[in-house]
């Protein structure tokens, strides 16, 4: 069974004034700062270049803020070995460029690295791990197949199967739906709420604000400025506010059919 994290302790990831700027001085965040639980779904959101990815990678701990500190359970990241990081975290990142010619039931399986010991292969249990994170993605047909040679959009859910498989107690996802038809794009988002509800904290970026409507939790706004803004996605999700963002006139409503609110953008004038 999928191990539920809910009897598992809270954990915790909290920011504290980070700053970042890439070389010709354009900042990126700008005195951001933030905490993040497990059991929780935080969708963010912002406009191109607002530096979406930048961000989840210094939650990832691939990259350093150059001020400020992020925070893993009160500890400073730079400072937790990285094999205790990854038992925390784990990342999907939006681009993947294959380095071993795995299949893809050998890759999901390194997903359980953190908890093997130095050296250690992987055991039967370990497989099983990995063939159930495979069948709650649904892609078993693909197990065998060579993790090089199936499409981007099918390596983006084997990559989630990964994450599954490391059982962190937050998996980060950068652009998870992009490479995905929209019948994939509402599975995978079916699964992220699923995974809330087992007590997983899933930190997402993504491009399409109905994405975080259908997800309803946490959003976090990271604007042309670099500065964060984040709460529940009732009080972050303003018409107004989404059409400032995206330099563009959008409309919120609720769908009486569909038992939600929606986001949409309006006809386009002839």
């Amino acid at each position: 069974m999928t191990e539920n994290r809910c009897n598992t302790q809270l954990s915790q990831i909290e920011g504290r004034h980070l700053f970042y700027a890439y070389e010709r001085g354009r900042t990126i965040l700008q005195d951001v700062s933030f905490s993040f639980r497990s059991g929780e779904i935080v969708s963010i959101l912002g406009p191109n270049g607002a530096g979406k990815t930048t961000f989840l990678n210094c939650l990832a701990n691939l990259i350093a803020p150059e001020r400020g500190e992020i925070l893993l359970n009160g500890r400073d990241i730079r400072r937790i070995p990285l094999r205790e990081v990854a038992k925390e975290i784990g990342y999907v990142p939006q681009i993947i460029v294959p380095t071993f010619d795995f299949s893809v039931l050998d890759y999901v399986v390194t997903g359980c690295a953190p908890r093997l010991g130095t050296f250690s292969r992987p055991k039967q249990e370990h497989y099983d791990m990995a063939m159930e994170s495979i069948r709650r993605m649904g892609i078993e047909k693909l197990c065998n197949r060579s993790y090089s040679q199936i499409s981007g959009g099918e390596r983006q859910q084997v990559s989630i199967a990964r994450a599954l498989a490391q059982r962190p107690a937050f998996i980060l996802m950068d652009e998870p739906t992009a490479h995905l038809d929209y019948g994939n794009q509402i599975k995978v988002l079916k699964t992220i709420r699923s995974l809330k509800e087992e007590g997983y904290g899933v930190i997402l970026t993504t491009h399409n604000p109905d994405h975080a409507l259908l997800l309803q939790d946490q959003v976090a706004v990271l604007d042309r400025t670099g500065r964060l803004q984040a709460g529940r996605d009732v009080d972050i999700l303003q018409e107004h506010a989404l059409s400032e963002l995206y330099e563009t006139p959008l409309k919120l409503f609720y769908d009486e059919r569909l038992q939600r609110k929606v986001c949409a953008a309006p006809q386009f004038d002839a």
